[in-house]
């Protein structure tokens, strides 16, 4: 297998196309073999899947398991860029991003009614009021601001922070511990402490709940009996993790790609209405989940090569959305861009529980900071912008901006 075309063990997941586009690297792979063999740096045979159809194909195929106690699936970064392969990781109960069916299936099932789109459309009003007072506080202050301090981390945790019925003011607990949780090279040690952190506090909070539930979504799953702790616990996580870590790094790396768009930029604000498709388009465009692991149940046949059973399959959803078989002039953004059918939600039954709601806050959060502040730009070079190349959830660290006229 490794013959035919590895990857270099100096594969890098580095951006040096730009902050915006896929690596180099991968991109010339995914031209070449979108289904690639590869070897780790540590020998551990298997595949880099970079093209949208393939990778579409294998989010459909629940053959490609996602469960991490299976051969060698959990890849974190040994050296900035390089995947490396571990010994398999126990099962969390209740991360059921990280089962198959059925204990997927029922995991999943318990969280649909939460996050309908109608249920999604009647908080929208109430959502638009959250991005207002945040941006009202915004305008307070005096620029240089840090955008995603002020704006881009607030919006999606006060709204997730409602909906599960999380107290806002433990905000610094989840914000801090989820950030260590996701930071790419680091020890397993620390990223389980801060997993660990996150959890011993979810559960005396699902633990309240269960004794005295509220109207939320975690009281409404800590009435379920069917749910013990620990499975609430890794349910809780989840939702928390995701509700909020997702959506602040699109608001912040979605501002600092429209500012540097500025004529696409103008349009959004002259005409609202393009924000649906613009916000499609920017999550293509971006991809903040971009590399996830996979693990072949058995022999399985992807883009005319047959994957072997035991295989760790590598995908890269940032050069799957970039991927010119499918998007014309993918590594431009363009808002007018028909980009529904991006992978950035997933894709099969691991599609994003949580997209409707995600669409809906970053609607609001673009439209209204392109309306109140109109003369929003970066308080530094594009270059000094700070990266978060070092995550498992792309972004941007800090985004300084300014503004020269009083916001309204």
């Amino acid at each position: 297998m490794t013959e035919t075309l590895p990857l270099p063990h100096g594969l890098s997941t580095e951006r040096d196309a730009g902050p915006f586009a896929p690596p180099s690297q991968i991109a010339r792979l995914r031209e070449a073999r979108p289904v690639c063999p590869m070897v780790f740096p540590d020998g551990h045979e298997g595949w880099l899947v970079s093209g949208y159809e393939a990778v579409r194909q294998l989010m459909a195929d629940t053959r490609f398991s996602s469960r991490q106690d299976l051969g060698v699936i959990h890849v974190p970064y040994e050296t900035p860029g390089m995947p490396a392969a571990t010994e398999p990781s126990p099962q969390m109960p209740g991360l059921f991003i990280a089962m198959d069916p059925p204990d997927h299936t029922r995991l999943r099932r318990k969280l649909t009614g939460a996050f309908t789109v109608k249920r999604m459309k009647q908080l929208e009003d109430h959502i638009v009021d959250i991005v207002e007072r945040q941006l009202d506080e915004l305008a307070r202050l005096t620029p240089p601001v840090d955008l995603v301090k002020e704006f881009a981390l607030p919006v999606p945790s006060l709204v997730i922070c409602e909906m599960l019925g999380v107290p806002y003011a433990d905000r610094e607990n989840f914000q801090v511990n989820s950030a260590k949780f996701l930071v790419r090279d680091q020890e397993l040690d620390e990223k389980m402490a801060a997993y660990g952190a996150m959890t011993t506090y979810l559960a005396e909070l699902v633990t309240r709940k269960r004794a005295e539930p509220g109207e939320d979504i975690l009281s409404d799953l800590a009435r379920d009996d069917d749910l013990g702790i620990e499975e609430l616990t890794g349910i809780a996580f989840l939702l928390l993790l995701a509700g909020h870590e997702t959506t602040a790094n699109m608001l912040g790396l979605g501002t600092f790609a429209l500012l540097e768009h500025p004529e696409q930029l103008v349009e959004l604000r002259t005409d609202p209405a393009l924000m649906p498709g613009a916000v499609e388009e920017l999550m293509r465009y971006l991809s903040v989940v971009d590399i996830l692991y996979r693990y072949a149940a058995e022999d399985i046949e992807l883009g005319g090569e047959t994957i072997p059973e035991g295989s760790t399959v590598v995908v890269s959803m940032l050069a799957a959305n970039h991927d010119p078989r499918r998007f014309d002039n993918p590594d431009s953004l363009d808002i007018h861009r028909k980009a529904r059918g991006h992978l950035s939600f997933g894709h099969g039954v691991h599609q994003c529980l949580g997209q409707q709601l995600a669409r809906i806050e970053m609607r609001a959060g673009f439209e209204g900071l392109l309306r109140r502040f109109p003369t929003l730009k970066l308080a530094i070079p594009a270059d000094e912008v700070k990266l978060r190349t070092d995550m498992n959830i792309y972004g941007v660290h800090e985004l300084p901006v300014t503004w020269t006229e009083t916001a309204g």
